[in-house]
């Protein structure tokens, strides 16, 4: 799974990238499993406004989706529109 959290300097861009997102995603297999606006955290600090956490298949198809040119092509509006963290964590494996 991916995760981003973000922080919007400017909404507008913000808001560019995430009506973009969602199709870029999904040509990759992606779905949002959870976005929420000012999480408020139970543990330490959280000083991000929006996470979000998207799922892919693999690691290897969201590196595919996040090099992909659909991608790159709308990424500059986050870059411009916000300070963000974003990471991909791998699930752990079944139960034995």
């Amino acid at each position: 799974s991916l995760r981003a959290s973000l922080r919007a300097s400017l909404r507008a861009s913000l808001r560019a990238f995430l009506r973009a997102f969602l199709g870029v995603f999904r040509q990759f297999s992606g779905e949002v499993l959870a976005a929420l606006e000012a999480p408020a955290p139970i543990e330490g600090g959280w000083p991000l406004d929006r996470t979000i956490l998207p799922r892919s298949p693999s690691r290897e198809e969201a590196l595919r989706g996040s090099e992909s040119p659909q991608y790159q092509a709308i990424v500059a509006h986050r870059f411009n529109g916000t300070t963000s963290n974003v990471v991909i964590l791998d699930g752990l494996p079944p139960s034995a």
